[in-house]
């Protein structure tokens, strides 16, 4: 018996100039650390533990894979890049899961390829065990994201400001499929990998766009849904670039991404945004300069190009209306309204302005918003007191049962996921599985990982594995 996926492959058979076919690189030793029974189970895939970590650490390319490297692509802070591609990362292939979609199988820190632009297309262990436990949280939460197959330590020193040790995440996502995908084609003027590529997307995630124009439409909604509800959980991706936004409408990508402790609507933690682009308040506003970028790559595929300019604009012009329109929904049952109304927009803005003047943990605050708890998160407890006689008096009869589902007591705080990861460098990864466990049921009020930092604790800055 062995690790076996039931692969049904089609990135594969695009065309040729969209990837390179390409093994992921052996390693030394690779020891498992940690596997997704459940989303294996829902996937069709069989684990065999005699091999897993082979298969995982790239020694092993399973039955049915057809290994491939996917160019790409994208602005980086406002930057055109004309390639990017798969620098670290190597799509096993494609299944199709119980419920009837299809997945991509990424090994993430599996090698060069030739889009590595001269880096060593490994990961260390942090940011793997890092997007393990935040992809595994978002999916808890609701936000849809890409998800942890498995990681493995490889055995293998990895080369960064200094010596570290290596592991390999294995990814799932809809599709690895980005804005910059479609950007890559339109630069060079390829106008048949366009059109392949928006038939493979059409009929992989959006089957009623009929149009180039009506694939737009629905990728903004559902991008405006999913920043929507990043802010709703105090997410910041920290690298919002063109190549790092998927079709799909899934969070991918992580990398220098954190979840804020005190609220600062402003708040960077992203050692590499240097002027504040991807800060937390400026995620909506940086989401529709991508939808923009994402029309523009579109336009060349169109009859008419001067009317789908014109189409296409109006479409991105709609993003603050859906956005808005979620937001409210989501901070509307945060704070027990089952249906917020566009009056109650106040309500919620003065809570959060004075959360940012107290530095209220925007997590606790939540969850403990109906508790006498909450007033311990405010300097200013009068003003407090008196916006809580506001909401009061527009409470609904069930608030606290809409609100227990809508705020979680347990996020990936950034400190303990240092902890964790501090632990894992020294071989210890039981702090990892325990924080696994805490973070996967978000709703469960657990005293130590609800545990804000102390000013010792405090995590300033975060990195990308690269």
């Amino acid at each position: 018996m062995s690790t076996t996926f039931p692969f049904e492959n089609t990135y594969a058979t695009l065309p040729a100039q969209m990837f390179t076919l390409i093994a992921p690189t052996p390693v030394a030793r690779p020891d498992l650390i940690v596997k997704n029974d459940a989303l294996a189970e829902e996937l069709g895939i069989t684990f065999d533990l005699t091999d897993l970590a082979e298969v995982i650490g790239g020694n092993k390319v399973p039955v049915g894979a057809d290994p491939l490297a996917q160019l790409y692509a994208g602005h980086q802070f406002g930057h055109w890049n004309p390639q990017l591609g798969d620098g670290r990362a190597i799509l096993l292939g494609e299944v199709v899961g119980q419920d009837g979609v299809r997945r991509d199988i990424q090994l993430k820190g599996s090698g060069p390829t030739p889009y590595s632009r001269n880096g060593d297309g490994r990961s260390w262990l942090g940011p793997v065990l890092r997007e393990y436990l935040v992809s595994e949280a978002m999916h808890a939460m609701g936000v849809p994201t890409t998800r942890a197959l498995a990681a493995v330590t490889t055995g293998d020193p990895v080369y960064r400001e200094q010596v570290l040790p290596g592991a390999i995440l294995a990814r799932v996502a809809q599709s690895h499929i980005r804005v910059g995908t479609f950007q890559v084609y339109t630069a060079r003027q390829e106008l048949a990998a366009s059109q392949a590529l928006f038939e493979h997307v059409v009929a992989r995630h959006y089957p009623e766009a009929t149009s180039p124009l009506k694939l737009l439409d629905a990728v903004i909604a559902r991008n405006a849904a999913l920043v929507a509800k990043w802010m709703s959980v105090g997410f910041i991706h920290g690298v919002m670039n063109t190549d790092n936004v998927a079709l799909s409408g899934e969070t991918i990508d992580y990398g220098p991404c954190a979840f804020m402790d005190d609220y600062v609507p402003m708040k960077v933690f992203s050692s590499i945004d240097q002027m504040g682009r991807y800060a937390y308040g400026n995620q909506p506003r940086v989401a529709i300069w991508n939808m923009a970028q994402l029309a523009t790559a579109l336009v060349p595929m169109m009859p008419d190009q001067d009317a789908a300019v014109e189409a296409f604009t109006e479409s991105v012009n709609r993003y603050p209306a859906l956005y808005e329109a979620e937001w409210r929904r989501l901070f509307g049952r945060k704070i027990g309204l089952e249906d917020a109304q566009p009056e109650d927009d106040a309500l919620i803005h003065d809570l959060l302005g004075l959360m940012a003047e107290d530095g209220a943990d925007f997590t606790n605050t939540f969850a403990n918003l109906h508790t006498d708890a909450a007033q311990d998160q405010f300097a200013n407890r009068e003003a407090f007191a008196a916006w809580r006689d506001r909401w009061s008096a527009r409470q609904d009869d069930n608030f606290a049962e809409v609100m227990a589902i809508a705020n979680p007591h347990v996020i990936p705080r950034n400190h303990q996921a240092e902890a964790v990861i501090a632990a894992g460098v020294a071989g210890d990864f039981a702090p990892f599985h325990e924080m696994l466990d805490a973070v996967t049921q978000p709703y469960t009020p657990n005293a130590k990982f609800a545990k804000a930092p102390v000013n010792s604790e405090v995590v300033t800055r975060t990195f990308c594995g690269t």
